[in-house]
Protein backbone atom coordinates (compact mmCIF):
# COMPACT_ATOMS: atom_id res chain seq x y z
CA UNK A 1 0.00 0.00 0.00
CA UNK A 2 1.30 3.61 -1.22
CA UNK A 3 1.24 6.62 1.11
CA UNK A 4 -0.86 8.19 -1.34
CA UNK A 5 -3.39 5.46 -0.10
CA UNK A 6 -3.05 5.31 3.19
CA UNK A 7 -3.80 9.23 3.28
CA UNK A 8 -6.67 9.33 0.97
CA UNK A 9 -7.75 6.32 3.76
CA UNK A 10 -7.10 8.65 6.29
CA UNK A 11 -8.84 11.72 5.16
CA UNK A 12 -11.65 9.69 4.63
CA UNK A 13 -11.83 8.18 7.96
CA UNK A 14 -11.74 11.81 9.09
CA UNK A 15 -14.58 13.20 7.13
CA UNK A 16 -16.98 10.14 8.28
CA UNK A 17 -15.96 11.33 12.11
CA UNK A 18 -16.45 14.82 11.88
CA UNK A 19 -19.76 14.48 9.85
CA UNK A 20 -21.05 11.69 11.79
CA UNK A 21 -19.24 11.54 14.83
CA UNK A 22 -20.39 8.19 16.96
CA UNK A 23 -21.82 8.81 20.83
CA UNK A 24 -19.08 5.75 21.67
CA UNK A 25 -16.17 4.34 19.76
CA UNK A 26 -15.79 0.57 20.50
CA UNK A 27 -12.46 -1.03 20.89
CA UNK A 28 -14.03 -2.78 17.89
CA UNK A 29 -14.59 0.52 15.64
CA UNK A 30 -11.61 1.78 16.60
CA UNK A 31 -9.73 -1.59 15.14
CA UNK A 32 -12.54 -2.05 12.15
CA UNK A 33 -10.71 1.59 11.25
CA UNK A 34 -7.91 0.96 12.22
CA UNK A 35 -7.70 -2.02 9.81
CA UNK A 36 -8.94 0.26 7.02
CA UNK A 37 -5.84 1.80 6.91
CA UNK A 38 -3.09 -0.77 7.64
CA UNK A 39 -1.57 -3.77 6.82
CA UNK A 40 -0.83 -5.66 9.99
CA UNK A 41 -1.34 -9.10 10.32
CA UNK A 42 -3.51 -8.35 13.69
CA UNK A 43 -5.84 -7.35 11.30
CA UNK A 44 -6.22 -10.88 9.62
CA UNK A 45 -5.79 -13.03 12.59
CA UNK A 46 -9.05 -14.11 13.55
CA UNK A 47 -8.88 -17.24 16.15
CA UNK A 48 -12.40 -19.06 15.61
CA UNK A 49 -11.36 -21.46 18.71
CA UNK A 50 -14.96 -22.88 18.75
CA UNK A 51 -14.60 -23.38 14.94
CA UNK A 52 -11.26 -25.56 15.35
CA UNK A 53 -13.14 -27.46 18.04
CA UNK A 54 -15.63 -28.74 15.98
CA UNK A 55 -13.82 -28.83 12.76
CA UNK A 56 -11.55 -31.48 14.91
CA UNK A 57 -14.26 -33.35 16.20
CA UNK A 58 -16.24 -33.91 12.65
CA UNK A 59 -13.72 -34.09 10.17
CA UNK A 60 -10.44 -36.00 12.15
CA UNK A 61 -11.02 -39.72 12.18
CA UNK A 62 -9.56 -41.96 14.82
CA UNK A 63 -7.67 -39.20 16.37
CA UNK A 64 -8.91 -38.42 20.01
CA UNK A 65 -5.40 -37.67 21.46
CA UNK A 66 -4.88 -34.99 18.95
CA UNK A 67 -8.57 -33.66 18.74
CA UNK A 68 -7.79 -33.05 22.52
CA UNK A 69 -4.81 -31.70 22.77
CA UNK A 70 -4.29 -29.94 20.10
CA UNK A 71 -8.22 -27.85 20.57
CA UNK A 72 -7.22 -27.24 24.08
CA UNK A 73 -3.45 -25.78 23.58
CA UNK A 74 -4.25 -23.75 21.33
CA UNK A 75 -7.21 -22.23 23.54
CA UNK A 76 -5.32 -22.14 26.31
CA UNK A 77 -2.68 -20.26 24.41
CA UNK A 78 -4.48 -17.95 22.98
CA UNK A 79 -6.39 -16.87 26.05
CA UNK A 80 -2.80 -15.25 27.62
CA UNK A 81 -2.33 -11.78 26.67
CA UNK A 82 1.32 -11.93 27.03
CA UNK A 83 2.65 -16.12 26.88
CA UNK A 84 5.47 -16.96 28.68
CA UNK A 85 6.56 -18.97 25.74
CA UNK A 86 5.21 -19.44 21.74
CA UNK A 87 3.10 -22.72 21.18
CA UNK A 88 5.34 -25.46 20.33
CA UNK A 89 3.82 -29.14 18.87
CA UNK A 90 5.00 -31.59 17.24
CA UNK A 91 3.03 -34.26 15.63
CA UNK A 92 3.93 -37.61 15.11
CA UNK A 93 2.01 -40.93 13.39
CA UNK A 94 2.44 -42.83 9.92
CA UNK A 95 1.10 -40.86 6.20
CA UNK A 96 -1.95 -40.27 6.22
CA UNK A 97 -3.26 -40.45 9.79
CA UNK A 98 -3.90 -36.64 9.63
CA UNK A 99 -1.19 -34.54 11.00
CA UNK A 100 -1.24 -32.25 7.50
CA UNK A 101 -5.34 -31.47 7.44
CA UNK A 102 -4.60 -30.64 11.70
CA UNK A 103 -2.18 -28.17 10.31
CA UNK A 104 -4.68 -26.86 7.97
CA UNK A 105 -7.43 -26.50 9.80
CA UNK A 106 -5.29 -24.35 12.97
CA UNK A 107 -4.40 -21.53 9.64
CA UNK A 108 -8.27 -21.71 8.70
CA UNK A 109 -9.27 -21.28 11.82
CA UNK A 110 -6.86 -18.43 12.97
CA UNK A 111 -6.05 -16.75 9.72
CA UNK A 112 -9.47 -17.77 7.40
CA UNK A 113 -7.23 -19.59 5.29
CA UNK A 114 -6.15 -23.18 4.77
CA UNK A 115 -2.21 -22.57 4.00
CA UNK A 116 -2.79 -19.12 1.84
CA UNK A 117 -2.23 -16.73 4.38
CA UNK A 118 1.35 -14.83 3.90
CA UNK A 119 1.78 -15.42 7.76
CA UNK A 120 1.61 -18.72 7.38
CA UNK A 121 5.05 -20.41 6.62
CA UNK A 122 5.39 -24.00 5.42
CA UNK A 123 9.13 -25.76 5.02
CA UNK A 124 9.72 -28.83 3.80
CA UNK A 125 13.48 -30.11 4.31
CA UNK A 126 13.76 -31.48 0.52
CA UNK A 127 12.55 -28.33 -1.29
CA UNK A 128 14.15 -26.15 1.35
CA UNK A 129 16.93 -27.91 2.87
CA UNK A 130 18.06 -30.54 0.77
CA UNK A 131 22.05 -31.00 0.60
CA UNK A 132 23.36 -32.02 4.27
CA UNK A 133 26.86 -30.46 3.84
CA UNK A 134 24.78 -27.07 3.78
CA UNK A 135 23.64 -27.06 7.42
CA UNK A 136 25.48 -23.74 8.51
CA UNK A 137 23.97 -21.95 5.37
CA UNK A 138 20.51 -23.27 5.69
CA UNK A 139 20.78 -21.94 9.49
CA UNK A 140 21.77 -18.76 8.67
CA UNK A 141 18.71 -18.62 6.31
CA UNK A 142 16.23 -20.13 8.36
CA UNK A 143 17.26 -17.76 11.31
CA UNK A 144 17.23 -13.98 8.86
CA UNK A 145 13.90 -15.68 7.27
CA UNK A 146 12.21 -16.48 11.17
CA UNK A 147 13.13 -12.72 12.46
CA UNK A 148 12.18 -11.31 9.33
CA UNK A 149 8.76 -12.76 9.63
CA UNK A 150 8.45 -12.65 12.99
CA UNK A 151 8.63 -8.87 12.79
CA UNK A 152 6.32 -8.42 10.56
CA UNK A 153 4.08 -10.63 12.10
CA UNK A 154 4.10 -11.48 16.08
CA UNK A 155 1.32 -14.40 15.30
CA UNK A 156 3.40 -15.98 12.85
CA UNK A 157 2.48 -19.42 12.23
CA UNK A 158 5.56 -21.78 11.15
CA UNK A 159 4.97 -25.34 9.80
CA UNK A 160 8.11 -27.51 9.46
CA UNK A 161 6.81 -30.79 7.45
CA UNK A 162 8.91 -33.85 7.12
CA UNK A 163 10.55 -33.28 10.07
CA UNK A 164 12.81 -37.19 9.42
CA UNK A 165 14.06 -35.52 6.39
CA UNK A 166 15.28 -32.52 7.72
CA UNK A 167 19.22 -32.14 8.05
CA UNK A 168 19.98 -33.12 12.02
CA UNK A 169 21.42 -29.18 12.83
CA UNK A 170 19.70 -26.99 10.74
CA UNK A 171 16.46 -26.79 13.10
CA UNK A 172 18.75 -25.93 16.70
CA UNK A 173 18.89 -21.96 14.93
CA UNK A 174 15.53 -21.78 16.48
CA UNK A 175 16.22 -22.53 19.92
CA UNK A 176 16.02 -19.25 21.27
CA UNK A 177 12.76 -18.15 19.27
CA UNK A 178 11.08 -21.06 21.69
CA UNK A 179 12.59 -20.38 25.44
CA UNK A 180 10.96 -17.42 27.43
CA UNK A 181 13.08 -14.78 26.92
CA UNK A 182 14.20 -14.19 23.13
CA UNK A 183 14.08 -10.71 22.13
CA UNK A 184 13.87 -9.62 18.10
CA UNK A 185 14.51 -6.26 17.51
CA UNK A 186 13.29 -4.99 21.28
CA UNK A 187 10.36 -6.73 20.80
CA UNK A 188 9.04 -10.18 22.45
CA UNK A 189 7.72 -12.64 19.66
CA UNK A 190 6.28 -15.83 21.76
CA UNK A 191 2.40 -15.16 20.38
CA UNK A 192 4.05 -17.29 17.52
CA UNK A 193 2.99 -21.04 16.66
CA UNK A 194 5.17 -23.70 15.56
CA UNK A 195 4.28 -26.88 14.25
CA UNK A 196 7.00 -30.00 13.39
CA UNK A 197 5.37 -32.79 11.39
CA UNK A 198 6.92 -36.17 11.50
CA UNK A 199 6.40 -39.81 10.70
CA UNK A 200 9.38 -40.53 13.55
CA UNK A 201 8.07 -42.60 16.46
CA UNK A 202 5.46 -44.21 14.11
CA UNK A 203 6.35 -47.42 15.37
CA UNK A 204 5.81 -46.47 18.71
CA UNK A 205 2.52 -45.67 18.25
CA UNK A 206 1.39 -48.18 16.37
CA UNK A 207 3.19 -50.79 18.94
CA UNK A 208 1.01 -49.34 21.83
CA UNK A 209 -1.87 -49.01 19.56
CA UNK A 210 -1.70 -52.89 19.01
CA UNK A 211 -0.97 -53.66 22.48
CA UNK A 212 -4.11 -51.93 24.06
CA UNK A 213 -6.75 -54.11 21.17
CA UNK A 214 -5.18 -56.92 21.84
CA UNK A 215 -5.45 -56.37 25.53
CA UNK A 216 -9.31 -55.60 24.95
CA UNK A 217 -9.56 -52.26 25.43
CA UNK A 218 -10.33 -49.16 23.39
CA UNK A 219 -7.61 -47.18 21.45
CA UNK A 220 -9.58 -43.92 23.43
CA UNK A 221 -7.68 -45.37 26.66
CA UNK A 222 -4.28 -44.43 25.26
CA UNK A 223 -3.65 -41.32 27.14
CA UNK A 224 -1.09 -39.19 26.25
CA UNK A 225 1.47 -39.70 28.69
CA UNK A 226 1.77 -43.17 27.44
CA UNK A 227 3.67 -42.11 24.30
CA UNK A 228 5.02 -38.28 25.09
CA UNK A 229 8.00 -39.34 26.87
CA UNK A 230 8.77 -42.41 24.25
CA UNK A 231 8.51 -39.84 21.45
CA UNK A 232 10.74 -37.35 22.84
CA UNK A 233 13.33 -39.72 22.94
CA UNK A 234 12.81 -41.29 19.97
CA UNK A 235 13.72 -38.07 17.48
CA UNK A 236 16.53 -37.35 19.95
CA UNK A 237 18.02 -40.63 19.64
CA UNK A 238 16.86 -41.73 15.63
CA UNK A 239 20.32 -40.54 13.41
CA UNK A 240 17.46 -39.49 10.86
CA UNK A 241 15.52 -37.52 12.75
CA UNK A 242 15.57 -33.61 12.05
CA UNK A 243 15.65 -33.40 16.35
CA UNK A 244 18.82 -36.01 16.01
CA UNK A 245 20.81 -34.94 19.66
CA UNK A 246 18.33 -31.80 19.23
CA UNK A 247 18.95 -28.59 21.99
CA UNK A 248 15.68 -27.83 21.61
CA UNK A 249 14.47 -31.50 22.61
CA UNK A 250 16.92 -31.58 25.86
CA UNK A 251 15.67 -28.09 26.44
CA UNK A 252 12.10 -29.36 26.73
CA UNK A 253 10.93 -26.62 24.34
CA UNK A 254 8.71 -28.59 22.72
CA UNK A 255 5.39 -27.84 24.17
CA UNK A 256 3.80 -31.05 22.80
CA UNK A 257 4.34 -34.00 21.32
CA UNK A 258 0.83 -35.30 19.70
CA UNK A 259 0.51 -38.78 18.71
CA UNK A 260 -1.14 -39.80 15.52
CA UNK A 261 -2.52 -43.39 15.63
CA UNK A 262 -2.82 -45.86 12.86
CA UNK A 263 -6.12 -46.02 11.01
CA UNK A 264 -8.34 -48.90 10.38
CA UNK A 265 -10.80 -49.71 7.58
CA UNK A 266 -13.78 -48.09 10.08
CA UNK A 267 -11.42 -44.51 9.91
CA UNK A 268 -11.34 -45.16 5.85
CA UNK A 269 -14.28 -45.30 5.23
CA UNK A 270 -15.23 -42.81 7.42
CA UNK A 271 -12.48 -40.34 5.33
CA UNK A 272 -14.35 -41.87 1.51
CA UNK A 273 -17.52 -40.77 3.44
CA UNK A 274 -16.19 -36.92 3.91
CA UNK A 275 -14.50 -36.69 0.07
CA UNK A 276 -17.89 -38.02 -1.01
CA UNK A 277 -20.04 -35.14 0.61
CA UNK A 278 -17.60 -32.49 -0.51
CA UNK A 279 -18.74 -34.07 -3.83
CA UNK A 280 -22.53 -34.00 -2.91
CA UNK A 281 -22.71 -37.55 -2.95
CA UNK A 282 -23.39 -38.25 0.80
CA UNK A 283 -25.19 -41.61 -0.06
CA UNK A 284 -22.77 -43.72 -2.40
CA UNK A 285 -22.80 -46.30 0.24
CA UNK A 286 -21.05 -48.44 -2.77
CA UNK A 287 -18.13 -46.33 -2.89
CA UNK A 288 -17.56 -46.45 0.53
CA UNK A 289 -17.43 -49.82 1.03
CA UNK A 290 -15.43 -50.42 -2.63
CA UNK A 291 -12.75 -47.76 -0.99
CA UNK A 292 -12.24 -49.01 2.01
CA UNK A 293 -11.64 -52.86 0.49
CA UNK A 294 -9.04 -51.75 -1.99
CA UNK A 295 -6.96 -49.94 0.47
CA UNK A 296 -4.16 -51.72 1.35
CA UNK A 297 -3.87 -53.27 5.43
CA UNK A 298 -0.49 -54.18 7.60
CA UNK A 299 -1.47 -57.74 8.61
CA UNK A 300 -2.71 -55.53 12.40
CA UNK A 301 -4.67 -54.13 9.97
CA UNK A 302 -3.94 -50.92 10.37
CA UNK A 303 -4.09 -48.73 6.73
CA UNK A 304 -0.49 -48.31 5.35
CA UNK A 305 -1.57 -45.08 3.86
CA UNK A 306 -3.95 -44.08 6.07
CA UNK A 307 -6.46 -42.02 4.56
CA UNK A 308 -3.58 -40.13 2.09
CA UNK A 309 -4.87 -42.25 -0.98
CA UNK A 310 -8.73 -42.11 -0.40
CA UNK A 311 -9.72 -39.18 -2.75
CA UNK A 312 -7.67 -41.30 -5.34
CA UNK A 313 -10.12 -44.10 -4.57
CA UNK A 314 -12.62 -42.09 -4.79
CA UNK A 315 -12.42 -40.91 -8.21
CA UNK A 316 -11.90 -44.36 -9.35
CA UNK A 317 -15.14 -45.92 -7.99
CA UNK A 318 -17.46 -42.82 -8.10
Amino acid sequence: MGVCDILSRIRAVTVIFYCCPPPVVTAFQLKSIYCTISDSCDCDFKPDVQGLEWDLYKNLYGQHLAQEVVSEAVADFLKKESPDIPLVMSFHGASGTGKTLVSSMLGRHLYGAAMGSPYIHQFIPTLHFPLPDRVKRYRSELKTWVEGNLTTCKHSIFIFDEMETMPPGVIDVLAPFLGPSHVVFQTNYRKAIYIFISTTGEDIINKLTLETRHAGKEREDIQLLDLEAALSQAVFNNKNSGFFRSKIISDKSITYFVPFLPLNRRHVERCARRELCQRGECQRRDVIEAVGSAMTYTPQLFSSTGCKSVPAKVNLFL
